[in-house]
This record gives structure tokens, sequence and C-alpha cells, in this order.
């Protein structure tokens, strides 16, 4: 993509459909007059008043407790430095929205038009008892250690600036655990800070914390070597100023252990990395470009443990993996401050992580066969679901410890089960799905590639490297759609209709007939069928020209499904495919199935739908938790409707008992869980928070899914087709792009995983 189209993209996304990224969301009923009263006059003035006895009340009435302000005043924004506090606003509200998705706290960001200090901490000061957190963030140094210092003494409600403790904490626990690994002290370790910014300082005050000695250390500024004879020192960089007469970068890396960049990209040289001591640790955290290149530097050392900032390689040092668990952990028990003990539990609670045992569904996610603790895995990935259950309760309980929780929590089981619901509230799986295809991507076959809507999701796919896109379609109108989108890449572009394309009709024509001349086509049949694209796809994948196909944007989806069908044919031992839908929810994500194909499943076919339905939400990463639904609960109507349901997970339990899988029950029983453990305690459901809804027919199951589908925050990928022998997909007509993007992400990760479960079986068989 041009500089210019994505530039384009990016403020097209920042101000389409609605500008901005957040916005606030009423949490109690509006809708009748009734409603109103007690929201505003003259209901409100009952916890105005409660609030007036005993202002802690606040924390009972009001969002107080769920509340972070994002603070900043513009002038250390990423990379672009002093750029004001209007222009901070958008990367205000993306954290703010980090905040929301990994640990469903609620933001306001405030942007703060003074570089004063005395004026800026007023307004914090001022504007405090809204909230019940102030994130900093984005504010040059050293005025940030003097804003935080003051507004941590004269709040109490938690202040944390994330730009220096973020880093802090993460890159501390990724430090512990690397130093296991080389099986070296920290209190002996020589360690060099490349760097002396706000997140220098706070990583090094950190990793002193945790038992570095300081005349172990050597930081360098922009300057060269902080030396303790320099006279331009700020109090910071004072309180580390060496005593060695070195000046370069060069000098202090040598027999060096630790490296620590937090400075710019490519200042340190294979050289350097050849004179640090044995089993070095080199943390090049500098973004977007690394202090030294991942690849250049394991091939230097083979003894490195290395960490970057870039997602791209392994031991990602992210702040996410911190600044949203600690202020939730800080917020649930009311904590007046975010110290150092609360800091330290959340450095061992994520070291600690890495070493666990990975979730299956972990290892799905990053496209890894078995991540386990060690040189490439020294720090949890930032989508771990084990993280909101995990960092919290170690960060409220160092809270408690130290003394600065006014709100103890008594039930710590029930806390971990609220955290784990929490989870619902993001779509989180999307970036999984995208970053599991870009791991690997695949050929995909647009076969209507000459539609503008079709082209841009091809042009989104392959720029973003999802996938490898061979274009179907008139040549002449894709080449004209790829001009008008800017899309100068050379693709792969095929006119089934084109003389050109006349040899591979007769190749796929008679591979066509010999698998459907005994269903009454015949070979002048086949010739003509192989001249429509949705057959000529799936000639390519039969084939393997191709390894998956995407269709239907411009046809109704049995006209679309039918060539599939008729061409790739299922996987073995699977008697009907069937399609699902992944639904993303407030709540979570939910699978329906069979939205698109099966009318009125038998039993046996029903069960067959959850089987496929268990299967493709593992690939997905997900623990699946399947109901089979009906208008009945668990036999409370003989109807054959009601029977065929309770016969299908009769056939489940027995066939695969490993299931979570149970019904019939009614879907309102389902997606409530309180309601499902008091009347049901016995389900396999209950204690469950239920993913998957296997409907008794096709009325019920696409209706479902087409009424969530129009509700405002909901989102649906699909119909993803289950139990084909390859991976074809089909757009519902119509499609948005991203719809279409997304299914294309599926179609990729499909294709991976039919590409290893044919791998195993061959490797089984011998």
């Amino acid at each position: 993509m041009s500089k210019h189209s994505k530039r384009r993209e990016a403020l097209l996304y920042h101000a389409k459909p609605r500008p901005g990224k957040i916005q606030v969301v009423p949490t109690k009923k509006y809708a009748s007059q009734r409603d109103l009263s007690l929201a505003y006059s003259p209901g409100v003035a009952e916890p105005c008043l409660e609030i007036e006895k005993d202002v802690e009340n606040v924390y009972k009435y009001t969002n107080k407790g769920n509340l972070v302000a994002v603070i900043s005043n513009g002038t250390a924004v990423l990379g672009l430095g002093n750029i004001g506090p209007e222009a901070s606003k958008p990367v205000m509200e993306g954290k703010g929205l980090l905040f929301k998705i990994f640990a469903d706290i609620d933001v306001f960001d405030i942007e703060v038009n003074t570089e004063d200090i005395d004026a800026f901490v007023a307004t914090v000061k001022n504007i405090a008892p809204t909230f019940g957190g102030i994130n900093l963030e984005d504010i040059k140094a050293p005025e940030a250690f003097e804003i935080e210092r003051r507004l941590k003494e004269e709040l109490d409600i938690p202040v944390m600036h994330d730009d220096q403790h973020g880093t802090a904490i993460i890159s501390a626990a990724a430090l512990l655990n690397a130093l296991e690994l080389a099986e070296k002290d920290i209190s002996e370790v020589r360690i060099v800070i490349s760097g002396a910014g706000a997140a220098a300082v706070s990583c090094t005050r950190l990793y002193i914390a945790f038992g570095a000695k300081r005349e172990n250390i050597v930081m360098l500024d922009s300057k060269g070597v902080i030396r303790d004879d320099r006279d331009d020192l700020s109090p910071e960089k004072s309180e580390f100023a060496s005593h060695r007469k070195i000046d370069t970068l060069e000098e202090a890396m040598k027999d060096a252990d630790v490296f620590v960049g937090l400075s710019i990209a490519n200042i340190v040289t294979p050289k350097m990395l050849n004179s640090m001591a044995p089993n070095p640790i080199v943390f090049a955290m500098a973004n977007p470009d690394p202090e030294i290149e991942y690849n250049t530097a394991i091939h230097t050392r083979k003894d490195i443990i290395m960490a970057t900032g870039r997602s791209d390689h392994p031991n990602q040092v992210n702040n996410v993996l911190g600044f949203p668990f600690i202020f939730r952990g800080a917020l649930d028990v009311r904590a007046t401050k975010i110290n150092e003990a609360m800091k330290m539990a959340a450095v061992k609670a994520l070291a600690d992580l890495a070493k666990e045992p990975v979730p299956e569904q972990v290892n799905i996610a990053y496209g890894e066969t078995k991540l386990q603790f060690g040189k490439e895995y020294i720090i949890p990935k930032p989508f771990d679901p084990r993280l909101i259950a995990t960092v919290p309760p170690a960060v409220a309980k160092a809270a408690i410890e130290s003394g600065v929780a006014l709100s103890p929590i008594k039930d710590w089981d029930r806390y971990v089960d609220d955290l784990n619901e929490r989870m619902g509230s993001d779509n989180k799986i999307v970036k999984l799905l995208t970053d599991r295809a870009k791991s690997k991507p695949k050929r995909v076959v647009f076969a209507e590639a000459d539609h503008l809507d079709v082209m841009k999701a091809a042009q989104i796919v392959f720029e973003e490297g999802i996938a490898i896109p061979i274009l179907l379609g008139r040549k002449e109108v894709i080449e004209e759609l790829m001009l008008e989108l800017d899309f100068n890449e050379d693709i792969e572009i095929i006119d089934p209709k084109s003389d050109e394309q006349s040899a591979k009709r007769i190749e796929y024509a008679e591979k066509y007939w010999e698998r459907r001349k005994r269903s009454g086509v015949t070979f002048f049949d086949a010739k003509r069928l192989m001249r429509e694209r949705s057959y000529f796809a799936a000639m390519m994948l039969n084939l393997g020209d191709a390894d998956a196909m995407v269709s239907g944007y411009a046809r109704s989806y049995p006209t679309a499904v039918r060539p599939v069908l008729e061409t790739i044919g299922k996987y073995d031992g699977v008697d009907k495919v069937a399609t699902t839908n992944l639904m993303l929810t407030s709540k979570g994500p939910l699978f329906f199935s069979d939205t698109s194909i099966n009318i009125d499943p038998t039993a046996k076919e029903l069960a067959n739908i959850a089987q496929m339905t268990n299967y493709t939400m593992k690939m997905f990463g997900l623990k699946p938790v399947i109901a089979l639904i009906s208008y009945a609960n668990f036999g409370s109507s003989k109807d054959p409707h009601a029977l065929k349901v309770r016969e299908a997970v009769q056939m489940l339990h027995k066939s695969n008992p490993d299931m979570i899988v149970d019904g019939e029950i009614q879907t309102d029983f389902a997606l409530n869980a309180d309601m499902l453990k008091n009347k049901f305690p016995f389900s396999k459901l209950a204690g469950n928070k239920v993913n998957a809804l296997i409907f008794p027919n096709l009325d019920s199951a696409n209706s479902n899914y087409k009424l969530l589908k129009e509700q405002k925050g909901v989102e649906s990928i699909g119909p993803i087709m289950l139990g084909m022998k390859k991976s074809a997909h089909i757009f519902q007509l119509g499609a948005s792009v991203e719809e279409m993007v997304n299914m294309t992400a599926i179609a990729v990760v499909d294709a991976q995983q039919k590409e290893k479960r044919e791998l195993d079986r061959k490797r089984n068989k011998k």
C-alpha cells in the first residue's frame, strides 16, 4: 500500500462511521418516564444525599470505582514528540480502548492544555473526584517525574505514569525469567541501559528493587555514558551516574550481561554483541525498530536471550500486559495508590505465569505447536486469557498487605470468577485470528474479484499479510479496479472464460467429469461449468493450484455453495456439511450452528453438527461449551421436535464424553449462567459459560443469527463451512469489506488446519 493509501485508511478508520474510538454507553434502563425520573430528577437526589452523608458512597452509587482518566498534555506522544494536547487525543482514546477490551475498565480521556507543572497538577487534582484512578500518558521528562510524584502524594486514588512503569514492570518480569534461564544472579550482573528518559529511569529503579546493584549499572543518554563527573545531569540521571571512566556504548557493552534498550534504532552492532558476557540478555525495545534487528542478533550470538517491543518476534515487551490489569486490581480494592509492592507483585505474577503450562487455546491462537518456558518464551503473550485472573489478584493482595486498600477482597474465588466474566466484554478473537493467518499466509482465490468491495478486501488481506490473493474475473475490469485502489502489486489474475485458460479448463473439466459422470454430468457439461468462476475456483483447490477460496458476494447463498459442494466434497467421516456463524457480542464470542445448509437435520446430523462446531471452535483457540437449543428444557416436552434434540445430546454424551455439551434447553437458560445453575444444576453446562448454540433447524438458526447480527454492537463472521475437505467459504450476499476480510482470515486458518490434519494423518499411517 502506498504511503498515501495508508494515510487515507488511517484517517478513515478514525473518522468513520463516527469520529473517535470510544463512546459513553448507558448502563441502566431508560425506556420509560419512570426510568428517567430515577436516572435524573427527582430520583437522582437520593444517591446525592447519601454521598453527602458519606463521601465513600460515591463508589456505591456511581461509576467512579471503574473509571480511569487517561491524561496527557501531548508533550511526548509516541515517536511524534511535542504535538500538543489536541493532537494527542487519538492516542489517549486508543489507550482507553485497551483499558476496556483487556480489563473492562471505563475511561475518559483528558487532554490538558498546559506545559506548566503547577497548572497540570492543579487541573488533575480538581477533576480527581470524578475518577477511581489516573493514568498519566505521553508527558515528557523530566516534568513527568515531578507531576507523578506530586499527584501520588496529594491524591487518594491510584496514579501511574504508564510510559515509565508499564515498560518497567513488563521488562522486569522478562528479566527475572531471562536471568533464571541464563543461570545468573541479578545482584551480580552488569547492566547497560541505553536511554535516560522516564521509561529508562523507572526500569532501572525497579531492577534495583529486585536486587540489581547500582554500581553494576551503566546508563547512557544522547551524549554518551552518564558519568558522575558530568555537570549537565538532571536529578534522575544523577541517580544512576557511573564512576567508570568510559564514554561510549561500545565501551559499556564489553563484558555486560544485560542490555536494555529504550533509545533509538540500530545503535548496537554485532561487534558490541560479541563483546558481551556469555549468555547475554538483550532487550532491544525501541519502536518500531529495535536497537539491533532481531534476526541479526540471534544469528550473531547463539546463546542470546532476546526481547523486543515488536509483536512479530518472540518475547514482546508490551505494556498491555501490565497497565489494564494493574489498574483492575487497584480499583477492585479501592487502593489509594499504586505502590512499589503492587508493581513488584505484578512483575512476579507475570514472570510466574510464563513458567506455567500454556493452555492449548493460547498455542492455537498464536499458531505455535507448544509454547513453553524458554529462551523464546520468557513473558506471557498479550492475548493470554489467564492474565485477567492472574495479575489483578496479585496486585490486589499486595495492596491489601501493604495497607493501601480501603475495600479488601474476602472471597478470592468469587473475585477470580468475576474477573473471568469481565473478559466477555471484548472481541480480541479477530486479532488472534488475523495474527494466526499472518503466521503462514495461504493462496486464496477470490472468485468475484471484479467487484469493487471484493477487490478492496483482497487488497487489505494482501497488504496486511493475511493471504496471497488470486483474482478471478474479467481481467480488464480487475486491472481498472486495482488502478482505482492504487493496488499496484504483482497479483495473479485469472479469467476462466479467456482463451489463455483453455488448457486449464480442459484439465479441470476432465477431473470434474471423472468425479461427477455417474451423477448425470456429461463431459460437455463439465467443460461448460469450468467457464464459471465458482467451479473453476473449486477445481483450483482440488488440484492444489490454490489453498482456499471465497465466493458469494454477488450471488445468493444456495447458488454460490452448490459448486463447492459438488466439486470439493466432504472430509472423510463427515456425513453432511454444515455452517456456523461466529457472533461477536458484548458478552464475548458466540457460535450459531447450522445457519445456512441443513433445513431439518436429524438427531444424528445435529450431533455431527455439534461435533464439527466443537472442532472449529478449538481451531479458534476457544474452549467449547455447547448448548443444543429447543423450546423445551430437559424432558419437559414429549413432542418429536424436542425428542430429536434430546436424542442428539444422548448420542454426544455417549460418543464424546469429554465434550461440554448438553440440552435440550431454551436459549435464555443456556445464556443466563445464574438461571441455568439454579434450575438445572445437574447439567454439564452448569458452572460454564455457554459459547455455542446448536439450533434444531435452519429456520431458527438463520433467523436468530440474522436478528442478532442487526443489533448494535454485534458483528457476524460467517457462515463458516464445516466438514469440507478443502477450505472453501461462502460470503453472505452483499457482505461488507470487513466481513470479507475476516472470512478470508478464517479461510487461511482453516487451510492451515487442514494441511496440519493431513500431515498428521499421513504420519499416523506410516
